[in-house]
């Protein structure tokens, strides 16, 4: 059976760093860098990326779509 492995991309000039994408990720994989883009904002990032699922709920609630989804399948 395969699996789904996910993968997120943030603009990061884009994204203020507001959190509702970490509130919404069901396996914990984002968190705020502790990096600043060039507006002063800490962003998201995927801070454990090999626990992504690929369900797309942080780019659901992001309010300045920031945040773009991927899914690859992975054998077992």
């Amino acid at each position: 059976m395969a699996k789904i492995k996910g993968k997120i991309v943030v603009d990061t000039e884009r994204c203020k760093g507001c959190g509702v994408c970490i509130e919404a990720c069901p396996t914990q994989t984002i968190s705020l860098n502790p990096q600043v883009n060039s507006k002063g904002y800490n962003y998201c990032y995927m801070s454990a990326p090999d626990s992504c699922i690929g369900c797309a709920g942080c780019a659901v609630v992001c309010p300045d779509s920031c945040i773009v989804v991927y899914r690859e399948k992975k054998q077992e």
